[in-house]
Formats: C-alpha cells, sequence, structure tokens
C-alpha cells in the first residue's frame, strides 16, 4: 500500500514533469516564431523548395512529443499501483 509520503513524492513528480512540459513547449513556439520571421525576411525565393525552419522544428516538435508523453501518460509507479489494487481486490472476491 502507499503511504501518503510515497504518493506525495509521486504527484510531486508529475507536477514538475508537467510544468518542465509547458514552459518547453512556450519557448518552442516562441523560438519557431523567430525561426520562421527570419526565413521569411531573408529569403528572396520562397517558392524553391522545402523552408528551412521545418526542419528544426521538426526535429525538436518529435522531441516535445516524447516530454509530452512522458509528463502526461506515463506513470510506471502508478500503473503498478493501480494492477495491484486489481489483484487485491480479486483476491477478496474469491475468499
Amino acid at each position: 500500500m502507499e503511504t501518503n509520503q510515497e504518493r506525495d513524492n509521486r504527484l510531486w513528480r508529475i507536477a514538475k514533469a508537467r510544468a518542465g512540459f509547458k514552459s518547453h513547449l512556450i519557448i518552442y513556439l516562441v523560438i519557431n516564431l523567430g525561426l520562421w520571421a527570419v526565413w521569411f525576411l531573408t529569403d528572396s525565393d520562397k517558392t524553391s523548395g522545402t523552408p528551412w525552419p521545418v526542419w528544426p522544428a521538426l526535429g525538436w516538435g518529435i522531441a516535445l512529443a516524447f516530454q509530452y508523453f512522458n509528463a502526461y501518460h506515463k506513470d510506471p509507479f502508478g500503473d503498478a499501483l493501480g494492477e495491484y489494487e486489481k489483484l487485491k481486490e480479486q483476491e477478496h472476491t474469491r475468499i
């Protein structure tokens, strides 16, 4: 069974991960807006090929997607705790 201290520590780790993701998302948006502005203002031939800001936005965006998953959808201890509670409930129904 999870103690209050363990639960608080787990929730604190989740809260830090989510806050970190939100700040990185804002930085991503601001920097990429700047990159697109530089491309727009300096590239005289906007019809040729793929704009270069696509590549840093794509690479960084993939990394940001992984960070989102880890912050909002991954809680291995919570998953294990849920499975433990299910097994405990099954044991009580058998007896």
